[in-house]
């Protein structure tokens, strides 16, 4: 069980010793798991408490919400990619001016040793906290001294083998900026490599214009309000967990749906291998699922009328077909 709290005024008085770390973890990508990962090892083997300190809304969007970058996932999805780390607990701070106004020292006694007792402190060798971001590891090593915790730095993480180096022709480091990037060209095999799982948005299937079910492929369309990062135009492969944790293979639209002239963008699912005998009570109408995104297929396009497009439709479930069957 991970206990997550939203406050630290939630944290029970008797909880600790911990060892904590803290950051936005936007995506919990693989160089996120690398430092959580570190910390579980470290509180198994001193038998503390693993915490990961996170902050919602994301700081950028106080800071500065005309320039704040799409955020890669909700805070649900992220508090589940969170505990399925092994974590303890999860501490949500709700980010705000006043929280931002705290001295490094100020954040760090008041949440990491009075709340959570923190014995050691894990963090990348690059970590910033405090007002205007002044705190840094050196800062961090002289308040460890003088609250008596341990600091744990953690290096880069690189794509591990992963076929990508950037400009230098070394490993390029695990970072949610490299996400958002591969997500914006459509390039979900790469942002699955450094997530270490594929991309996923959550929200509530919503009823659109129902064309799909009229050309013989209804979707699932997701609420305009759905968490996660919308990918680049485009039809992918992937799959749709419903409300009751079926994970069903999908054929996955991103667009407008230019063919119809259509203007605003929607995330809409084909769910893939639905039992004939079913199909009619197949209702999604009203859940919250995941579509999750495994492979790009091909980008948009206009087709020449309906009978054009129902012919690629056809070719695109049957590419993903193949392609999530021998996955």
């Amino acid at each position: 069980m991970v206990y997550i709290w939203n406050d630290p005024s939630e944290v029970p008085a008797d909880f600790g010793p911990s060892v904590v770390t803290f950051g936005n973890f936007d995506g919990v990508h693989r160089g996120h798991q690398q430092v959580l990962s570190e910390l579980i090892r470290s509180a198994r083997l001193n038998g503390t408490k693993s915490v990961a300190v996170t902050f919602d809304p994301h700081p950028a969007l106080i800071h500065r919400p005309e320039s704040a970058p799409e955020m890669i996932m909700g805070l649900q999805d992220k508090l589940v990619a969170l505990g399925e780390l092994g974590l303890d607990a999860i501490l949500v701070m709700k980010y705000s001016l006043n929280l931002a106004s705290l001295t490094p020292e100020e954040f760090v006694s008041q949440v990491l040793v009075d709340s959570l007792h923190a014995s050691h402190v894990v963090i990348g060798h690059d970590a910033r906290f405090g007002r205007g971001n002044s705190g840094d590891l050196d800062t961090m090593k002289q308040l460890g001294e003088k609250f008596d915790f341990d600091v744990q730095v953690i290096s880069e993480f690189g794509s591990e083998g992963y076929p990508l180096h950037n400009d230098a022709g070394t490993d390029r480091r695990c970072s949610s900026t490299w996400v958002r990037e591969a997500l914006q060209e459509g390039d979900v095999a790469t942002a699955a490599a450094v997530l270490g799982r594929p991309h996923r948005m959550r929200g509530e299937v919503v009823h659109g214009a129902a064309r799909g079910r009229a050309l013989g492929f209804p979707t699932a369309n997701l609420a305009h309000e759905a968490s996660g990062f919308i990918p680049a135009d485009g039809i992918y492969a992937g799959w749709l967990v419903d409300q009751a944790g079926t994970r069903w293979p999908a054929a996955i639209s991103v667009g407008s749906n230019p063919t119809f002239d259509g203007v605003s963008r929607h995330v809409e699912a084909h769910v893939i291998d639905r039992p004939h005998e079913a199909i009619e009570d197949f209702d999604l109408y009203g859940q919250t699922v995941v579509v999750e995104f495994a492979a790009r297929l091909r980008g948009m396009v206009a087709y020449r009328g309906p009978e054009a497009l129902v012919d690629q439709m056809r070719l695109d479930v049957v590419q993903a077909h193949d392609l999530l069957v021998r996955r």
